[in-house]
């Protein structure tokens, strides 16, 4: 691409952090009206070559050319919920009177003029912390575009949407693509990037791998590039099924935010799940698929009516400790809220669930711990600069596999996964797609959600798919495809 039609260019870029070389020569450029696609397992440079483009950090080495104003819309987002989308829009660039109070109605009609390029017709005096979570996504671009900036580095901004809300993001992207904006995108998920990209630019090791249009990239190539070999598309091999680990009946879950009788999020489902069987979950946000899975785990008690039976033995559905000691174990898909206690270490962490495994007396006997902890890393791969380090500055792949450690860690019968891959790189995906598979082989029933219909469909031996709450389909592996899944997801009974 000519540096003609180029917003942005970085040329030879070079960063290290002490002795640990993080960026290799490595050259990037985004062009008006483009989205270019910045892929790479974590670790490959992504994050570190992006606080460069934004000049959050100074490179080492290399040169940055173009007088474009870039903007960074992060994963988490920096809205203040109870502040108006008007007033989310211009914090701390407020619009002033002549006495140097805001001008409020000014600052409501820029907004609503910002928004209209947008194509949002939104509230401008609505609390964003009202707002569904794709909408805030979108106020959040609008942020960094009132700004006044032509370059927008999205980082990983569908990690947290189901797929109807991603694709109304992806609808909004376009449109800014249209009016001449560059967009840097980062995405583990391999759909989204071959819905967005017009070219895609791989990182591995710090060092540049490749930049391609997105049309001469396809994506076992891409994947190849990004991991170093070629990735693996077979479905996981099914194990004969054993007996009936778990069985549901007539489970019933109201809203725990909601008087008793109040609306119902799960209605009438039953099911089994047999020893060595992944049973897969799917449906679109307010399914109540996830609501399954925390009912299952004891956190909507008194919210929760119907028969569950582990190994034939009926079990209570109290608490979440009751369920841990039951051997139920959920792995949650909000790691960084309710998964990880981010300024522990990674043993700490993983054996949150076990302590009185590890201290019968009340002392934690520390080598233990240890040991215990240190041989399901192990198993699992996990990289880390040391077990003792805060989990915090670990990669997003690697801090799932401490949660997934804890998980291990509690010997379960029934594991209750929602979201296993969310933010993981693809190289740790295959890794974790390993583990599962490994984990059914020696016969744990597993109940698996994802928003990812090929990972779905790649996992899972049966797929129940809901709509309200309600089931919808019971698909066999052979019968299981994705527009079955998505017609059953939208309410037709297959």
């Amino acid at each position: 691409m000519s540096q003609a039609t180029s917003l942005l260019e970085a040329r030879g870029v070079s960063k290290s952090f002490g002795p640990n070389q993080v960026l290799r020569d490595v050259s990037f450029d985004v062009a008006a009206g483009e989205v270019h696609v910045l892929a790479g397992e974590n670790g490959a440079g992504k994050s570190t070559l992006l606080k460069i483009l934004t000049g959050d950090l100074a490179a080492d080495a290399g040169t940055l050319r173009g007088g474009a104003r870039v903007a960074m819309v992060h994963q988490e987002l920096s809205l203040i919920g109870p502040l108006t989308v008007a007033e989310n829009l211009f914090l701390a660039r407020e619009p002033r009177t002549r006495l140097g109070t805001v001008d409020d109605a000014r600052q409501r009609r820029e907004a609503r003029a910002l928004l209209a390029e947008l194509d949002l017709d939104l509230d401008v005096d609505e609390p964003v912390e009202e707002l569904p979570l794709s909408t805030q996504q979108l106020v959040e671009i609008a942020k960094a575009l009132a700004t006044g900036s032509t370059v927008l580095l999205l980082d990983e901004p569908t990690s947290a949407l189901p797929e109807p809300e991603a694709l109304r993001l992806f609808e909004r992207i376009d449109s800014l693509r249209r009016h001449g904006v560059g967009i840097v995108y980062v995405s583990h998920r391999m759909e989204e990037i071959y819905q967005v990209a017009d070219r895609i630019t791989v990182l591995r090791d710090g060092a540049l791998v490749g930049t391609a249009p997105v049309a001469e990239l396809p994506p076992a190539a891409l994947v190849e590039w990004m991991i170093g070999r070629p990735p693996s598309h077979e479905r996981r091999p099914s194990a004969s099924p054993g007996d009936v680990v778990l069985r549901v009946d007539h489970l019933t879950v109201t809203s725990p935010r909601a008087a008793a009788g109040a609306r119902v999020v799960v209605d009438d489902l039953s099911f089994a799940v047999r020893a060595g069987e992944i049973v897969g979950l799917a449906g679109l946000r307010g399914s109540g698929a996830s609501d399954v899975l925390h009912a299952l785990f004891g956190d909507r008690a008194g919210h929760t009516s119907g028969a569950v039976e582990v190994r034939g033995r009926r079990v209570e559905l109290r608490d979440p400790r009751h369920a841990l000691a039951r051997r139920f174990v959920l792995l949650t898909s909000d790691r960084k809220q309710k998964g990880l206690v981010p300024y522990m270490g990674s043993i700490d962490n993983a054996t949150l669930a076990t302590l009185p495994r590890f201290s019968p007396r009340g002392v934690v006997h520390r080598g233990e711990e240890v040991k215990a902890a240190g041989g399901v890393f192990r198993q699992l791969n996990l990289r880390a600069p040391s077990l003792a380090a805060p989990v915090r500055l670990l990669s997003g792949g690697n801090q799932q596999k401490v949660v997934l450690a804890r998980c291990l860690l509690s010997d379960p019968d029934v594991l209750l996964l929602d979201e296993p891959t969310r933010g993981v790189d693809i190289g740790a995906k295959e890794e974790i797609y390993e583990l599962l598979g490994q984990l059914a082989r020696k016969g744990l029933a597993i109940l698996l959600i994802t928003s990812e219909l090929p990972e779905l469909l790649r996992l899972s031996d049966r797929i129940l798919v809901l709509h309200r709450g309600r089931l919808t389909a019971e698909l066999e592996r052979a019968a299981a495809t994705q527009q079955r899944v998505l017609e059953a997801a939208l309410g037709a009974s297959a």
